[in-house]
């Protein structure tokens, strides 16, 4: 900082050149986030200063965030769930993961979950010492059920399934898996901080949240396909002795307890989600999911024509095509055309996640682009 500052023309100014260098989403096929619905947008900036680490300060932000939980209760088929709104899916998962080792009695843990699980459990493993063991995948890259059994013995405590696999958009069978929790008397964390706004309004039935008696937590992420402000994550937990078992005191606020991984958190994220969440209702994120589901289709049937084909076929908005070399491939659509899209690591592929910023005109853009160059 100078002595005297800088006047604010000139600091917006210098803002807007910087954003420049920022990727709008119109080049992005990679990421799982997106543009804010403008009502979101709109009520973060009223809510700024409110902080749920001491929501005896600010009771009305607080009631909101009750509301946000049963909305998303109500979604994952448990309106009385518990829980709170994290930063994201990384806080959630190191969350469930404590909450698992925190009810157990072992002192070497260990968590069986899929070799698909996001690079967030290797951060946890980390941080709590709970050591992941990663199941293999079955030939539709789900995690391969066998594999899981053979990795369980006395000192697990809990088992991970995925619902949108961040690199395929794929999910697991929660069902099975939740046979398998209860078999054990085991503790199941489902990460669905993709498809936990995803999976609901999909034309194909799936079971893999609290309708699911065995699953014990799950994850899910407003700030995605919610249309919500970044961060907001949500952790839910089907018992609130899970919720308590991360509790702290915490004498100098206005509660005596804090089960929140961070301190101070967003009250201005947690304003958004619920705005969002009622604004949309579940036609409205229907309408969201059917046209990324449109999109998707039709970006398929473009690539094949244009002589491409897909991994698997696609169980959600995400489609990884099939190349000789992903990665050469990604580094020249940024190169020559600016286009931001992701490779996979086991198979290989080109990943593209097909989020509401996009439009059929960007699609179509997009794979004439990558068929000038493959």
């Amino acid at each position: 900082m100078n002595k005297n500052g800088v006047s604010e023309e000139d600091v917006l100014a210098d803002l807007a050149k910087i954003k420049l260098l920022d990727t709008p989403y119109e080049r992005v096929l990679s990421s799982m986030c997106t543009y804010p619905h403008p009502i979101a947008a709109s009520v973060h900036q009223d809510f700024l200063e409110t902080n749920m680490g001491d929501p005896g300060l600010f009771k009305g932000t607080t009631i909101l965030e009750e509301r946000v939980i049963n909305l998303l209760g109500k979604l994952l088929h448990k309106p009385d769930a518990c829980g709170y709104l994290s930063t994201g899916g990384t806080e959630s998962n190191i969350q469930a993961i404590r909450a698992m080792k925190n009810c157990s009695i072992s002192k070497k843990p260990n968590v069986v979950l899929p070799s698909s699980a996001h690079f967030s459990f290797e951060k946890t493993g980390n941080l709590t010492g709970v050591e992941m063991r990663r199941a293999r995948l079955d030939p539709d890259l789900r995690v391969n059920i066998d594999s899981v059994k053979n990795l369980i013995d006395e000192n697990t405590i809990g088992l991970v399934g995925i619902a949108g696999t961040t690199e395929f958009g794929q999910i697991d069978d929660i069902q099975q898996l939740s046979l398998i929790a209860e078999e054990n008397d085991l503790f199941l964390h489902v990460d669905a901080a993709f498809g936990g706004f995803v999976i609901p309004f999909l034309e194909k039935h799936y079971s893999y949240d609290f309708e699911v008696e065995g699953v014990s937590s799950i994850t899910i992420d407003p700030h995605k396909m919610g249309l919500s402000t970044i961060p907001s994550g949500g952790l839910l937990f089907r018992d609130k002795s899970l919720l308590e078992s991360l509790s702290v005191h915490t004498p100098y606020l206005t509660v005596k307890t804090q089960s929140s991984l961070t301190g101070t958190r967003s009250g201005a994220a947690v304003a958004a989600t619920y705005a969002v969440m009622m604004h949309l209702g579940m036609d409205g994120y229907k309408k969201v999911v059917d046209n990324c589901m449109d999109m998707t289709r039709y970006l398929v049937s473009g690539a094949k024509e244009r002589g491409f084909s897909t991994v698997i076929d696609p169980v959600m908005n995400i489609v990884c095509l099939k190349m000789d070399s992903p990665v050469e491939l990604q580094k020249r659509l940024l190169l020559e055309y600016g286009w931001r899209v992701s490779v996979t690591h086991n198979p290989q592929s080109l990943r593209l996640v097909v989020m509401p910023h996009l439009n059929k005109d960007i699609i179509s853009e997009f794979l004439d682009d990558l068929a000038s160059l493959a």
